[in-house]
């Protein structure tokens, strides 16, 4: 066997830079390396001819010839020795003998790497014929040859982990047997690239990665890429790859190794945590049934299915506790579907569907021709309360699912259980070209089954208490429509969704004297019950104010001085209190705008404590706001407020809202008030004259102004009323002016006969000249003139009796011997409703008569 043989054989640590010496039979040196001149610093004149022990420290380190048994003698033998070189020092090394075949003067047949070129030796001299080849190297570094050869050895025959080298070109060299971790793989890698027997994504996704480790040289660590094979593209792993850059000695690129690691069942744990974190997460973010289920549907499909359907029982919906009926069954609704978009994609369910299921038994639906049913008999054994099916098996999607082998579970069903009832359940499916349900999966599903629940029976919670605070609030608020001489009214009201509750939202509609009537739109600052109640005080204080036929700026610092009362009493211990009632406390800060609008005048004065100004919408759907000047807040005393007047034409469309409206179409106020512009001109713009054929109804346009706002995500209520405005023509009216006369009574009862009759109103005639003559006589009895005196038809007959005195008369039981005292009395017998408020000029008595 040559030395070269023996040194590839055994794959010797000492290949590359060894020093390397020629001994002859008797164990004399007559070959000496370069490498072993600057190892030992010692040249070959000062080693050759001596006897290889003499460079030993310890000379009995070295074994005599005449000791070697007959195989070392033929194969070599290699050990351990401590050197003195020629400065001194002792040098541990490793060497190995290698005997060498073959006459003297046969030519050296060293390794290429080896020093052949600079061995000095005389073995072409017949007296020292070259009998073996010693190499030696320190002992560390042979030691890490060993390492780095039994590393490799080793990394190759383990199949934990898949490994492969690639040249240049990223052909595959050599590779372990565990490159990939199923079938599809050609039975000799070597030559081949990565997209011959790989997804074409897949395989350029990988190589990607590998060439940016060539160019730069940069390692590569964990980075993770799904993995198909060609044969089976359906399936595939998820591989953690890591390379790193393969160089020569003089620093030529030469290749790249990788190393790939199956991470799958990692890959996939890590995103059913994601998605069971998301699914938390969706679930917990609002406080709607219906919006908790469509974002569990949303979640559901494509993070676990191809299709999910959630169906919540019917109660939840009004915030009852489920309960089956007297058949013993439940009443689900299918509230959300979702499916994953796609050339595969399932046929998605209707919604609203009503399904009865039993709450005692399994979560199957008992449908088989359900969409959303999983079949009957189909189930697979796994986690408790979550039943896997084969949606193959029968079913609508059966002929979808041809192609599923029988007994692979692609469909899941898990009830929503809370408290010990049935809220719903949550079915998912796969489509058949998908991997089918894992045991884990079916974990999975039940926990977020099991998390949806405990949301859904928040929600209802929530729904109960919100319907009852709303109940509240709309028992509080008048009517949606109402019908006056001056307006026809519709209202729309969206109570907030929110965890605080309902607002203070408020408004009104309130018939003045004279055919006027009053509009009022205000908002309590916070939610919830307390924010409800203030409201109900404030409105009803406003009613009684509006009931002294006050001017706009003058209810309003009436108005302000009650909400300061109040909140100076609020702000008072109260000893009867339960100190351990944390409830919210009582809000009374407010915003309000009360207008006026009178249909004889057709012009509407109003005044603003901090609300947002109204919008009128002209005949020809011109939408402005009206100039009003706000003044601050309830609540705020000692700052006045401003009356702004308008003149309305016949058909105008008066606006008030609450600032909740504006905050619905987007943050900014502006923004929401040029959005609310632009709704009130479409919805309310020019079409068929007002009231007439084809005119959408004020509540229908009231919808369309608010559709689009998300009604389960208000952040505060959302308060529309809506007045169209009318005029009293001036042939319904009728006036004249009195001086102090006496005598004028007769002719004022006189002209107003007459004008009664020409308006057909001959039943009301005894009772209006009765009427008038016992307001005007003490008009010109106790004010003096002059005295004015206007009829007004409208809904009702209206009479109004002007004088220039402050002085509010008030009606009193006159005793049996009072010659007078009798006037208001009668008044009141007489007509329906009678009252004063006062004017600029004095006061204004008037008394209303239904029309025959």
């Amino acid at each position: 066997m040559s030395a070269a043989d023996a040194l590839h054989r055994g794959r010797s640590p000492f290949l590359g830079s060894a020093a390397g010496a020629l001994l002859d039979a008797d164990g004399r040196i007559v070959g000496w390396t370069l490498e072993a001149e600057r190892l030992l610093a010692l040249g070959a004149a000062q080693v050759r001819g001596r006897p290889v022990r003499e460079l030993l420290a310890d000379p009995a380190g070295w074994p005599s010839l005449a000791d070697l048994t007959e195989q070392q003698r033929l194969d070599g033998w290699s050990g351990a020795a401590e050197l003195r070189s020629g400065r001194g020092e002792e040098l541990a090394v490793a060497y190995q003998v290698l005997p060498l075949g073959g006459p003297p003067t046969e030519p050296c047949s060293c390794p290429p790497t080896g020093p052949r070129e600079d061995l000095r030796d005389d073995h072409d001299r017949p007296d020292a014929p070259a009998r073996y080849f010693v190499l030696a190297a320190p002992a560390t570094q042979v030691a890490r040859s060993r390492q780095d050869q039994a590393f490799t050895r080793e990394l190759f025959l383990q199949d934990r982990v898949g490994l492969a080298v690639f040249d240049d070109r990223l052909r595959l060299i050599r590779t372990n047997t565990h490159l990939l971790p199923y079938s599809g793989l050609p039975p000799d890698l070597r030559g081949r690239r990565l997209g011959d027997f790989l997804q074409p994504q897949d395989a350029e996704a990988v190589e990607r990665g590998l060439h940016e480790v060539l160019r730069t040289g940069r390692p590569l660590v964990g980075a993770e890429e799904l993995v198909r094979t060609i044969e089976d593209p359906a399936g595939g792993a998820v591989m953690a790859i890591s390379a790193f850059r393969l160089q020569a000695p003089d620093g030529q690129v030469i290749g790249v190794t990788a190393l790939f690691t199956d991470v799958t069942e990692l890959h996939r744990s890590g995103e059913r945590l994601a998605l069971l974190h998301r699914a938390t997460a969706a679930v917990g973010g609002s406080l709607s049934v219906s919006a908790t289920a469509e974002e569990l549907a949303a979640v559901l499909a494509p993070g676990l299915a191809d299709l999910a359907v959630v169906d919540v029982a019917e109660a939840v919906f009004v915030g009852e506790e489920p309960a089956p009926g007297r058949d013993g069954r439940l009443v689900l609704r299918r509230t959300a579907v979702a499916v994953t978009p796609g050339p595969n994609a399932l046929p998605a369910p209707p919604t609203g569907v009503a399904v009865q299921v039993d709450p005692d038994d399994p979560p199957t639906p008992a449908d088989p021709a359900d969409p959303a049913a999983p079949a009957e008999g189909a189930g697979v054994t796994g986690t408790p309360g979550v039943e896997a099916h084969d949606a193959g098996a029968g079913g609508a999607a059966a002929g979808a699912a041809a192609d599923t082998p029988a007994g692979v579970p692609t469909e899941m069903t898990a009830p929503m259980r809370a408290g010990g009832s049935l809220l719903g359940r949550v079915t998912v499916r796969r489509a058949p070209n998908r991997p089918p349900y894992l045991p884990a999966d079916r974990e999975l599903l039940r926990e977020i089954a099991d998390r949806a629940a405990l949301a859904l029976d928040n929600a209802r919670r929530y729904t109960r208490e919100h319907r009852a605070a709303v109940g509240l609030q709309r028992s509080l608020l008048p009517p949606s429509q109402a019908e006056t001489a001056a307006v026809s009214t519709a209202s729309v009201y969206l109570p907030t969704d929110t965890a605080s509750g309902i607002g203070g939202d408020w408004f009104d509609v309130i018939p003045l004297s004279s055919a006027r009537v009053a509009l009022v739109a205000g908002d309590v600052v916070g939610h919830g019950l307390a924010a409800s109640a203030t409201m109900g005080r404030l409105r009803t204080a406003v009613r009684t104010l509006a009931d002294l036929d006050l001017e706009p700026d003058e209810l309003l610092v009436h108005l302000d001085d009650l909400v300061a009362q109040l909140m100076v009493e609020a702000e008072r211990p109260d000893e009867e209190a339960d100190p351990d009632d944390h409830q919210q406390a009582v809000p009374f800060g407010a915003t309000c705008v009360y207008a006026v609008y009178d249909p004889v005048s057709r012009r509407c004065a109003m005044a603003s404590a901090g609300h947002p100004p109204p919008a009128v919408v002209a005949p020809d759907g011109a939408v402005t706001y009206v100039p009003v000047r706000p003044g601050p807040p309830l609540g705020v005393t000692g700052l006045p407020f401003e009356v702004t007047e308008v003149e309305l034409v016949p058909g105008s469309l008066l606006a008030l809202y609450t600032d909740g409206l504006i905050q619905g179409y987007g943050d900014d106020l502006d923004e929401g008030m040029a959005e609310l512009g632009r709704r009130l001109a479409a919805v309310a713009g020019p079409g068929p004259a007002a009231g007439g054929a084809g005119t959408p109804s004020l509540r229908d346009l009231g919808r369309e102004v608010v559709a689009g706002l998300p009604a389960h995500r208000l952040t505060d209520d959302v308060t529309l009323l809506l007045a169209r405005t009318r005029a009293v023509p001036a042939e319904a009216t009728a006036g004249w002016t009195l001086d102090t006369d006496p005598a004028g009574v007769a002719r004022v009862r006189e002209a107003a006969t007459g004008q009664l009759r020409a308006w057909g109103l001959e039943d009301l005639v005894f009772t209006t000249e009765l009427v008038l003559s016992e307001l005007v006589t003490n008009a010109i009895r106790y004010a003096g003139g002059p005295v004015g005196v206007r009829l007004i038809r409208a809904e009702r007959l209206t009479c109004e009796v002007s004088d220039p005195s402050a002085t509010q008369p008030r009606m009193r039981r006159a005793r049996l011997t009072d010659e007078g005292g009798r006037g208001l009395y009668l008044v009141a017998q007489l007509t329906n409703r009678w009252g004063s408020r006062y004017t600029r000029q004095g006061k204004t008595i008037w008394a209303e008569q239904d029309l025959p």
